[in-house]
């Protein structure tokens, strides 16, 4: 659980970067840049301690901020965006429940009101030097400049990205589901739609596709979502547009033969009970082999039909980033899995030194869940505080307790202020569903945000909604 602190005034940031130019003397100055790319308000570097470099800002790398001692280490923080994202209200958020600023916390405001050292990159690591331990780096604000730096300790925890699993046509056509980017297109999508089929002159076949929302993939991220949308239909479209509302039509689309199977099949019932009951429609048992500009071609138990559609929300998995396919290249023979880098049990990129790697971009027997990857990030923190001035730190890390997951529970949204609860309790696992287990998500969301200001704001978002509705407006 990530404790709650006050809000503190950080000082302004200022950043130097470097140019790759072909001059040695440059070069050595290169190979050195994380010696000098620091903030101007923080220390300096400070050639007696190791560099620990730590690529993302997602939850893994994210908890290890909030644990780790960095007066031990010089942190360098790479990452092509320099916030946190609170990924379980990112459904909410595709259909203005939740505003998307209220859910993206500052890195450098999670790590500053700690009064902990940091120096922040905005770039995206995109290839490894293992011998001579050397990151290149290309700036998301000029992908066509490239800088260099080198670590002593490097954390992988570039998180996932979306998996079409070579279906045809998802690139192209479908919105997915993995930044805050995707939420704004989903936002936007849809109310284009609804736009268009409110012209006088649409025909019926056409109004119908256009306002035929497709979700597919049946885990946690597709129900919600399919919950997020049942609840605008219903409670802020039936008033503002009545007369196109009752010809939404939502279907979830899932390969499996039920929705959440990592849940208990009596929150799998309730869940599938609920939407009956909403209209939402379930097509289990469907597979997916194409989607074109206005159709998706899909199999229910072998039998192939063509799905119109106006919305398409792809939510089907996820695969490991490319950077993290890149480290793998380095050490074929040791990396062998095409899901990700394989770490031990002691988070340890096997096959490599000094390389640790957490969340999404691993392969071990851990699902890709945030809570594990928070949970790893704190292990993994602890570990490095006791090793800072262990010349050997990698190797004798396995001294120590290796990390075991322990689970916290699962929750879901699944819309009509209903959500299903799997909790821990001890050595059972209780379940619950409706609208109490609604008030013990929303609770354990506002609990686990950043900070006092990521809280408030969820909350606010919340009353809004309750008292004025959502509102679809988008840039």
């Amino acid at each position: 659980m990530f404790a709650k602190t006050g809000l503190r005034v950080l000082r302004a940031h200022n950043m130097r970067v470097f140019r790759t130019y072909a001059t040695p003397a440059i070069d050595k100055t290169l190979l050195d840049a994380s010696k000098t790319l620091h903030d101007a308000s923080k220390k300096p570097y400070d050639a007696n301690k190791k560099t620990l470099v730590l690529l993302g800002t997602g939850w893994g790398t994210t908890t290890i901020l909030k644990n780790l001692d960095t007066h031990n280490f010089n942190v360098v923080v790479v990452s092509p965006r320099n916030y946190f994202l609170f990924t379980p209200l990112l459904p909410s958020c595709t259909v203005g429940t939740t505003e998307s600023r209220s859910i993206m916390e500052p890195i450098r405001h999670i790590v500053g009101r700690r009064g902990k050292d940091m120096r922040f990159i905005e770039a995206e690591c995109t290839d490894i030097d293992v011998a001579t331990k050397q990151l290149t780096l290309t700036r998301s604000l000029d992908p066509t400049a490239h800088t260099h730096i080198k670590y002593d300790h490097l954390v992988v925890g570039v998180g996932g990205t979306y998996n079409t699993f070579g279906t045809p046509g998802v690139e192209q056509h479908a919105c997915f589901l993995k930044e805050i980017n995707d939420a704004s297109k989903i936002r936007r999508r849809l109310k284009d739609a609804i736009e268009k089929a409110s012209f006088g002159d649409v025909a019926p076949e056409e109004r119908d596709r256009l306002l035929h929302v497709v979700v597919v993939g049946g885990g946690p991220t597709g129900v919600e979502f399919a919950g997020e949308m049942h609840d605008l239909v219903t409670e802020d479209l039936a008033k503002w547009v009545p007369s196109l509302s009752r010809h939404i039509k939502i279907t979830l689309v899932e390969a499996l033969p039920n929705v959440l199977p990592s849940f208990d099949k009596r929150l799998v019932k309730y869940t599938e009970y609920m939407f009956a009951k909403n209209g939402i429609q379930l097509r289990t048992n469907t597979r997916v082999h194409s989607v074109g500009d206005r159709t998706l071609r899909v199999s229910t138990n072998g039998v192939e039909s063509d799905v119109p559609y106006g919305t398409i929300v792809w939510a089907a998995g996820i695969r490991a980033r490319q950077f993290a396919h890149t480290l793998r290249a380095k050490v074929p023979d040791v990396q062998t899995s095409a899901r990700g880098l394989i770490i031990d049990d002691y988070l340890r990129v096997q096959g490599t030194q000094d390389i640790w790697a957490l969340g999404d971009c691993t392969v071990s027997k851990n699902a890709p869940l945030a809570q594990v990857a928070s949970q790893q990030g704190k292990w993994l923190a602890r570990r490095l505080n006791a090793l800072a001035h262990d010349a050997d730190a990698f190797q004798k890390i396995q001294t120590h307790k290796p990390f075991i997951y322990a689970s916290n529970g699962s929750l879901a949204y699944i819309g009509s202020e209903r959500a299903i609860a799997e909790l821990p309790w001890f050595n059972k696992q209780i379940t619950l569903n409706g609208p109490f287990a609604s008030v013990f998500w929303k609770a354990y969301c506002l609990w686990e945000l950043s900070s006092v200001r990521s809280s408030l704001s969820v909350a606010t978002d919340w009353a809004k909604r309750a008292l004025f509705g959502r509102t679809m407006s988008v840039d």
